[in-house]
């Protein structure tokens, strides 16, 4: 049987990333075949359609960190043909074939069942970005936040993890501060649920202070580098932030003060690894009390594989809105 991928490879001629036809015998290994119904578009997603990216460990790959299909063909005793399912993260796209592509394989323990409450394409407008988001605002929970805490912070509002991020918190009753570097985007983000806007230069400042005014009780932070160091300084006793990003850079300048005398906590957020059992939790309250309902299709920007090159480089060069999903 032959099929479409989109596929990328390097050779000492030079590096290529372009649609092929494939077969099930260019797929990795695994348990369940899947028929792909929609994959995603995510920042990771861009390094690996590049050839510096240093994210694709093994070539020829077909890139796609995140994917939902239908089971035609299953190992595993606990899935069944026919059954839906979503696949995200882990090494899919990395070193394990990923989503842009029209059939899958995928280890059984790296499968999650559809839950209740969410249709595929629902799954992928949420896909990583999403998982992110609501893995953030739960280990935030976890480290005691509640609405009545005061405001949350989420930075990079515009993009995926944000974007979610903003419209998650806004439905569980958390008054969200947005913050983006652009100013044609605010009524975007009042409407999918911030109640304040504020610009990227409003979180850092004009210079990094080790203790600065208590800000905010949370964050929710994609962005990293300078961004961080400010977010640190600003919340308030025993607020926490929840890091998953470096687009703003790897490099944070802090003191041990928040920490000793404000007794902040800086949460890291791997939805990579992520235990299952957390994950396919998570994945039913991303189909309830974390659903961004009326978010979804007003994100959604669905393209097909051949529109993929030119969205790819869009999430590389920042100017992404949203979430792009791939039909297939």
């Amino acid at each position: 049987m032959n099929f479409r991928a989109f596929v990328v490879n390097k050779k000492d001629e030079g590096f290529t990333a372009n649609i092929q036809q494939v077969t099930l015998g260019d797929l990795s290994e695994g348990d369940v075949t899947i028929k792909v119904a929609y994959s995603s578009v995510n920042y990771k997603d861009g390094l690996a359609s590049i050839p510096n990216g240093k994210i694709v460990q093994t070539y020829p790959m077909i890139p796609g960190i995140d994917l939902a299909g239908t089971i035609v063909e299953s190992k595993d005793s606990r899935f069944k043909p026919g059954q839906e399912i979503i696949a995200t993260s882990y090494e899919i796209g990395v070193s394990h074939t990923g989503g842009y592509s029209e059939y899958a394989r995928i280890p059984g323990d790296r499968i999650v069942p559809l839950p209740d409450g969410l249709t595929l394409e629902e799954s992928m407008i949420l896909g990583t970005a999403g998982f992110t988001a609501a893995l953030s605002v739960h280990r935030l929970e976890e480290n005691g936040l509640r609405p009545e805490k005061g405001k949350v912070l989420v930075t990079g509002a515009t993009g995926g993890v944000g974007s979610i991020a903003v419209a998650m918190l806004a439905k569980r009753g958390y008054h969200v501060v947005a913050s983006t570097g652009k100013e044609s985007e605010h009524s975007y983000l009042t409407s999918i649920g911030a109640a304040e806007v504020i610009s990227r230069s409003d979180v850092t400042g004009d210079k990094f202070r080790p203790l600065d005014k208590q800000l905010w009780a949370a964050a929710v932070d994609p962005v990293g580098g300078s961004t961080l160091s400010s977010i640190v300084s600003k919340l308030q006793y025993n607020g926490s932030v929840a890091v998953s990003g470096l687009t703003g850079g790897t490099d944070v300048a802090a003191t041990v003060f928040p920490f000793i005398l404000r007794g902040v906590n800086v949460l890291g957020i791997d939805s990579v690894f992520c235990p299952m059992e957390v994950r396919a939790d998570l994945w039913k309250r991303m189909a309830t009390d974390l659903k961004p309902n009326e978010l979804l299709q007003s994100i959604k920007n669905e393209i097909t594989l051949e529109n993929l090159p030119t969205a790819l480089a869009t999430i590389l060069k920042g100017e992404a809105r949203g979430r792009t999903i791939v039909k297939l």
